[in-house]
C-alpha cells in the first residue's frame, strides 16, 4: 500500500513496508549491478576449482557399473612399513608370525580406475562372497585374510569378475612384476630417491615405463606403497590422472625400512615337523646394487 502522495518527497521512492521487506522485494538498492554479476561468477568458479582435485580422489558417483572403468593399479604394499603402524591383533598373519617369515613386498590390491576418478563398491546381482579357498590361496602374497574380503567388496566388485576369476587376474598380475633385488629381504634400511626407486623397477621390468609406476610413501618419507597400471588383461599402461606422484608422495628421497622378523617371529627358515612351513616369496631377480 502506498502512503498519501503529499508524504512522499519528490525525487525519492517510496519505503517498502516490512513485510515486503521480509518477503524478499527488491529495493532500487539491492538491484545487482552487472560488476557484481561478474564477481559472483569469479566467485563461483574458484569454487569450482578448489573442488575439482578432491573430486578426482574418490567414487564420481554412487551408481558405478560393475566392469565400466578404464584400467587397473596393482597396489603393491611394502610390508614393514605396515607393520610399524599395524593392530598386531589384526595383522598377527603378516606383522606376527612365528615361523620367521619375513615379508617384503605384499599385494594390497588390485583397483580398477576411471581415468578421473575411481569406481567402488559396485552393485552386484549376487552377493560379493569370496570362498575359502580363494581366501586360502591368496595367503603367500595377501597375508591378511579381512584384507582378501575386503578388496573383493570395494574394489573386485567392480572389475566385473567373479572373486575367482578376480584373484587369479591379481595373482598373475602381481607375479608379473620382477622385484629388483635389493628390495627382496633387506636386512638394514635404505635411503633412495624415487627417481632411483622407478628406474630399478624399469631395468627389471622391459614392459615397464617410468609413466606406468607411482611411488607412494607415508609417514613423511618411508615407502608405502608401488602402483603399477595395468590393461584389464593385465599388461602394464601408462597411468591416468588419478596417480598423480605429487600428491601420493612429495618426499625427494625415501626411507625403506628392512625386513626384519616382527614381534614374536625367531627368524629362523626352518620349522617344527607339524607346523607350517614358510611361505614362498614373490618372484625376485637379481639385479646390481645401485646405491
Amino acid at each position: 500500500m502506498r502512503p498519501p502522495r503529499h508524504l512522499v518527497r519528490r525525487g525519492t521512492s517510496p519505503p517498502i513496508a516490512p513485510a515486503a521487506k521480509r518477503a524478499g522485494v527488491m529495493t532500487d538498492k539491492w538491484k545487482p549491478t552487472r560488476q557484481s554479476l561478474i564477481w559472483l561468477l569469479v566467485a563461483v568458479a574458484l569454487g569450482l576449482a578448489m573442488l575439482a582435485p578432491y573430486a578426482q580422489r574418490g567414487p564420481l558417483n554412487q551408481d558405478d557399473v560393475s566392469g565400466d572403468f578404464e584400467y587397473y593399479v596393482l597396489a603393491l604394499s611394502w610390508s614393514p612399513t605396515h607393520c610399524a603402524t599395524a593392530e598386531h591383533r589384526r595383522d598377527d598373519a603378516q606383522c606376527g608370525r612365528r615361523d620367521g617369515r619375513r615379508y617384503g613386498f605384499v599385494l594390497h590390491g588390485l583397483w580398477p580406475q576411471y581415468d578421473r576418478g575411481y569406481p567402488e563398491n559396485c552393485r552386484m546381482a549376487t552377493r560379493p562372497w569370496v570362498p575359502n579357498s580363494v581366501i586360502d590361496a591368496m595367503s603367500d602374497i595377501m597375508p591378511n585374510r579381512g584384507l582378501v574380503i575386503y578388496q573383493y567388496k570395494k574394489h573386485g566388485t567392480c572389475s566385473g569378475l567373479a572373486p575367482t576369476q578376480y584373484y587369479r587376474l591379481a595373482r598373475n598380475s602381481f607375479e608379473s612384476i620382477k622385484i629388483p633385488a635389493r628390495y627382496r629381504k633387506p636386512e638394514k634400511p635404505q635411503n633412495v630417491s624415487q627417481r632411483q626407486l622407478i628406474d630399478e623397477f624399469v631395468r627389471a621390468n622391459p614392459k615397464l615405463k617410468a609413466d606406468m609406476i607411482v611411488v607412494s610413501c607415508g609417514r613423511g618419507n618411508r615407502l608405502r606403497e608401488i602402483h603399477v597400471c595395468m590393461t584389464k588383461d593385465g599388461q602394464p599402461r601408462s597411468c591416468g590422472s588419478n596417480q598423480n606422484q605429487r600428491r601420493l608422495c612429495r618426499a625427494a628421497r625415501l626411507y625403506v625400512p628392512p625386513t626384519r622378523p616382527y614381534p614374536g617371529g625367531g627368524g629362523k627358515k626352518t620349522s617344527p615337523k607339524g607346523t607350517a612351513q614358510p611361505l614362498p616369496m614373490p618372484r625376485i631377480i637379481d639385479a646390481p646394487d645401485t646405491r
